[in-house]
């Protein structure tokens, strides 16, 4: 077995049991538990059990707003990604509700794959903005793999992000940008996003924040989930022209980041990518 560069990833969280576990089931999997490194937002939170071998620092929390908060979280995780890079090669962050995968038909593992990237900076994944279709899907079963049972994702600039590191580097607030560095997306990476994967997720969460919020999305819903419900979806090709868009269009207040020209694009998710378990 060809051996592989040193790999980290490290995530913050709070309130996040549910995204969480599964970060760790599937990160744990393909680098190893051992280097996962988790940063609780709150001394009062706990982690998943799935996660007693990962590395878990729990921080005091404190209210913020939210680019304030924003801009605090992506600090401290930028702050450890710098120190692990005394013994680890390469330093993967992201949200616990994402999933950075290599195409299954590179037939490498995600640790394969990056190690053989020849990037010095900073790389990231075509964005997948994966939703829940409320005509044709059933609410998520929790004890099932979620690509299972999900078929459409938005193929969202949001979160075609920056997020595997190969050298000391800081992130910009969501893991976004990086700082001095342009934006490379590689061909055979996905960074897949769960966050609007369940509607009746979502509506548990507004529910902490007060009736309002679960009256505005069950009124307005989301965007995600409106979009992969309402437009007809595309093949594998156009996830290909969505690649090479996005290579090339930049914002003009945003040259570091991706563009689409206001082109929204809904498609199949690849059958093949099932077979990673997410």
């Amino acid at each position: 077995m060809k051996k592989t560069k040193h790999i980290a990833a490290i995530t913050m969280a709070r309130n996040d049991e549910f995204f969480l576990s599964r970060w760790v089931e599937y990160y744990g999997r393909e680098l190893g538990i051992e280097n996962l490194y988790i940063i609780l937002d709150g001394t009062d939170q706990d982690a998943p059990k799935n996660a007693a071998d990962a590395n878990v620092i729990k921080l005091p929390h404190t209210d913020m707003s939210r680019a304030a908060g924003d801009k605090y979280r992506i600090g401290k995780i930028s702050d450890l990604a710098e120190k692990l890079f005394s013994k680890y090669d390469i330093v993967i962050g992201c949200d616990s509700d994402e999933f950075l995968i290599a195409d299954p038909n590179t037939k490498k593992s995600l640790a394969e794959y990056l190690s053989d990237l020849k990037y010095k900076t900073a790389v990231s994944g075509l964005g997948l903005d994966i939703g829940q279709n409320m005509n044709t899907e059933k609410p998520l079963d929790t004890k099932k793999p979620m690509l299972e049972q999900r078929s459409y994702a938005f193929l969202s600039t949001r979160y075609t992000k920056p997020v595997v590191l190969f050298r000391p580097m800081r992130w910009g607030s969501g893991f976004h940008r990086v700082h001095g560095a342009n934006l490379r997306i590689d061909k055979n990476l996905y960074l897949l996003h769960f966050g609007a994967v369940d509607m009746e997720i979502l509506v548990k969460k507004a529910e902490k924040r007060g009736a309002d919020w679960v009256n505005h999305l069950r009124r307005r819903g989301n965007g995600t989930i409106n979009l992969v419900t309402n437009k007809t979806p595309h093949g594998e090709k156009y996830v290909k022209i969505a690649r090479i868009m996005q290579r090339i269009c930049r914002p003009i207040y945003a040259i570091g980041k991706p563009c689409m020209m206001g082109i929204k694009l809904v498609v199949k998710i690849p059958p093949r990518f099932r077979k990673l378990g997410i």
